[in-house]
């Protein structure tokens, strides 16, 4: 299976995790998926007072250094080590 047809795959899969899925875990997945996808943090960091978009930018600049395969290949990862500690 090509990489960014798994990676797709994950992404689905992801949608699935169990809602007591920490939040620290949320925001090392956002980052990935947007590096993933996007590529290189490419917007201005949001504002003090809107700290939920502020968090996620923070996690996405975290990764920007990544290549976008091994973005991929660590979002993968990652969902699968939530789903098996979900069971």
């Amino acid at each position: 299976m090509a990489l960014k047809d798994e990676f797709e795959e994950h992404a689905e899969k992801a949608k699935t995790l169990p809602p007591a899925t920490t939040d620290a875990d949320k925001l090392i997945l956002y980052g990935l998926y947007k590096q993933a996808t996007v590529g290189k943090c490419n917007t201005s960091r949001p504002g003090m007072f809107n700290l939920k978009e502020r968090y996620k930018w923070d996690a996405w600049k975290a990764v920007e250094e990544k290549t976008q395969e091994t973005a991929m290949e660590d979002y993968i990862t990652k969902v699968k080590q939530l789903l098996e500690a979900a069971q």
